[in-house]
């Protein structure tokens, strides 16, 4: 019992201080640079928890159960992977990619001539599609809305999936470390497989408390200070690129991912 407890709490621990890693948290950073709701920063550090917790427990369970061993240079190209992500969002936030395929894809945010809006009958949500231009012929539709529908509703698809698939990256260039850490100091495979699901907790309940920290002050500034807050969106678009470059060039070359003689030792 002493033992599935120490599993238990130390593997909370470690998940939380793994999702203070600088990759992680400029990643997210540049993902909460456009949110103006400390509610929906949290939810995107669960979603990148999520999504990263799922590598690690699938590539975490393969290299357990039935002792996969990464050759050296996928496990250079997996974390070479985040620093072009990394890269990547970096340009998006920069270039106005982001904060576009945002409004494009979160329905509240829709510019088009149609649109919906949220609102209750007797205490009964519905949505209420209609436009505002005369031509448009809209047969007017109201259908009942659930929880889950209403939240969907105001974030949109691509909030959500963002930050899951910006984790499931992450998650693969960690799952090997953590796989092999819990290797060497747990034997029994099925409390190594619960010491993964654990530490995928912690990274959840970690990076959930970053993201809401993170986006307080983008949440204040872009209610009041639009030039600060746009400064800020830059700067954290700068770092995510800066960071990025840093990465890719140490593994690409320091590492020799690029070269015929790769050596990684997962960290």
């Amino acid at each position: 019992m002493v033992t599935l407890l120490t599993i238990i709490g130390v593997g909370f621990v470690l998940g939380i201080r793994h999702a203070t890693d600088p990759d992680h948290v400029i990643a997210v950073t540049t993902i909460v640079s456009r949110q103006h709701s400390i509610r929906q920063a949290g939810l995107i550090g669960v979603l990148w928890g999520l999504g990263h917790t799922i590598t690690i427990v699938l590539v975490g369970t393969g290299i357990i159960v039935f002792n996969l061993a990464i050759p050296a240079r996928i496990g250079l190209a997996m974390e070479f992977a985040v620093g072009l992500m990394l890269i990547l969002l970096g340009v998006f936030n920069l270039t106005g990619v982001t904060r576009w395929v945002t409004e494009r894809f979160t329905p509240e945010h829709g510019a088009g001539v149609v649109h919906s809006h949220l609102h209750r009958h007797g205490g009964e949500a519905h949505v209420h599609t209609h436009s505002h231009e005369p031509d448009a012929h809209l047969g007017l539709e109201e259908k009942p809305q659930g929880p889950a529908q209403q939240w969907l509703q105001r974030i949109g698809l691509y909030q959500l999936l963002r930050p899951l698939a910006v984790g499931i990256v992450h998650g693969l260039a960690g799952s090997a470390a953590v796989a092999l850490l819990v290797l060497t100091t747990i034997r029994d495979p099925r409390w190594a497989i619960a010491y993964l699901l654990v530490f995928g907790l912690g990274t959840i309940a970690g990076m959930m408390v970053i993201t809401m920290l993170l986006g307080v002050p983008f949440a204040y500034s872009g209610q009041r200070f639009a030039n600060f807050n746009r400064g800020l969106g830059v700067a954290s678009g700068l770092i995510s690129i800066a960071f990025g470059l840093f990465i890719t060039f140490q593994i690409g070359f320091v590492d020799g991912l690029f070269t015929a003689h790769p050596h990684w030792t997962p960290h």
